[in-house]
């Protein structure tokens, strides 16, 4: 199962706020996405917000046809006090 963090500008600004951003298989339902996220990181999920992203032909620099795929992604809030350290910042 494919569980990819997405870090951006905007899901670093909601990692503050306890909500972090994952691409996810497209066919599982939140149910799964929750046990999933639960057994990886050992948090506890609130609620999921899911968002289905379709395909698109898009064209190259050359004028070739490329199939961008499908995918699905979840926003994941958690409970206070938990976080998952990979969208934590560097402190400079």
């Amino acid at each position: 199962m494919k569980l990819i963090p997405i870090v951006t500008e905007k899901s670093m600004k909601e990692a503050k706020d306890r909500r972090y951003t994952f691409e996810v298989d497209r066919g599982l339902t939140k149910p799964q996405i929750r046990k999933l996220i639960e057994d990886t990181f050992d948090v506890h999920v609130v609620k999921i917000q899911t968002l289905k992203i379709g395909g698109e032909n898009k064209k190259n620099m050359k004028g070739y046809r490329q199939i961008t795929p499908a995918v699905k992604r979840a926003k994941v809030s958690l409970k206070e006090k938990e976080s998952i350290s990979i969208f934590e910042e560097k402190k400079k």
